[in-house]
C-alpha cells in the first residue's frame, strides 16, 4: 500500500516558516470536547508551545478542532490524534461538512504506525475523497502534529499580511498617480497654480465635480479668488474659452 504522504501535499514543505522568531502570534481557539478527549499533558503541551510563539489559547465550543487566527485571516483544523481504523466514518462525514464552511480547512492525522497509515489510505480513497479538498497532513506523533498546525496557520498569516501590504502599496501608488493626473489638468486652467489645484481637492473633490461645480460654490469653500472661480466656470463650461489658444 502507498505511503499517505505521496499523495497529500505538506503546506509547509517547502520554505516553513520560523514561527517562534517572527513574534507574529495571533489567537488560536480550541473546541471544549476535543480538549477534554487529551491527555492533560499534551493539553499543557500545547499551552506552553502558543505562549512561547505568542499565541492566546481560548477554548470555545467550535465546529473544528481548532481556528488559527493570524494577520485576519481565519484557519480550520480538524486534529485526528488516535486513528481508529475500525470507527473512520465519522471523522470522514464531519470534515465533508466541515469543508463547506471553512475556506481554510486542514485535517492533521496521526498515523503512528504503518498499519495505521494503511488503514487511513485504504478508506481515504473508498470514501472518494477528493484530493487537496481538503488538504490533509500525516504526522507521525500529536506533538508533530501540532507543530504543524501552528506553521500552517502562520504561513497563512504571512501571506495575508503580504497580500495587505501589496495591496496598500498598490493603491497608494494609484492614488499618487490618480493626484498627479487630477493636478495637470486643473493645473492647465490659466491661472491656477498647485496651491489652488490642492485647495479644489479638498473641497470639492474630482475633476468632475469641480467642472460642475458653480462660481459661487467654489467661492464659498475655497480661498480661491473670484477672477479664478470665474476661469475655472468658464473653462469647463465655455467651449470659445477652453478650445481657444492659451499662452503661458
Amino acid at each position: 500500500m502507498a505511503n499517505f504522504k505521496a499523495i497529500c501535499r505538506d503546506p509547509t514543505a517547502q520554505n516553513p516558516p520560523n514561527v517562534s522568531s517572527s513574534g507574529s502570534g495571533g489567537v488560536c481557539m480550541m473546541r471544549n470536547t476535543w480538549r477534554d478527549e487529551q491527555h492533560p499533558s499534551f493539553i499543557n503541551f500545547i499551552s506552553s508551545f502558543l505562549k512561547a510563539n505568542s499565541f492566546r489559547l481560548n477554548f470555545v465550543p467550535i465546529a473544528p478542532d481548532f481556528i488559527f487566527n493570524c494577520g485576519g485571516l481565519s484557519v480550520a483544523f480538524v486534529f485526528v490524534t488516535n486513528w481508529d481504523g475500525n470507527n473512520y466514518l465519522p471523522t470522514f462525514s464531519r470534515v465533508k461538512k466541515l469543508k463547506e464552511q471553512f475556506a481554510h480547512l486542514y485535517i492533521v492525522v496521526t498515523l503512528s504506525t504503518r498499519e495505521q497509515n494503511d488503514s487511513f489510505v485504504h478508506s481515504y480513497f473508498k470514501l472518494g475523497m477528493e484530493l487537496g479538498r481538503p488538504t490533509f497532513v500525516p504526522v507521525q506523533d500529536i506533538e508533530m502534529g501540532f507543530e504543524k498546525i501552528v506553521k500552517i496557520a502562520h504561513a497563512h498569516g504571512v501571506c495575508k499580511r503580504q497580500d495587505v501590504i501589496s495591496k496598500l502599496r498598490a493603491e497608494r501608488k494609484k492614488s499618487v498617480q490618480e493626484m498627479d493626473v487630477f493636478l495637470r489638468v486643473i493645473t492647465s486652467i490659466p491661472g491656477i497654480d498647485n496651491h489652488d489645484a490642492n485647495s479644489l481637492n479638498q473641497a470639492i473633490g474630482s475633476v468632475e465635480a469641480i467642472a460642475k461645480a458653480s462660481k459661487d460654490y467654489i467661492l464659498e469653500n475655497t480661498d480661491l479668488s473670484s477672477d479664478k472661480a470665474e476661469t475655472i466656470t468658464r473653462f469647463f463650461r465655455d467651449p470659445k474659452f477652453y478650445l481657444s489658444p492659451k499662452i503661458n
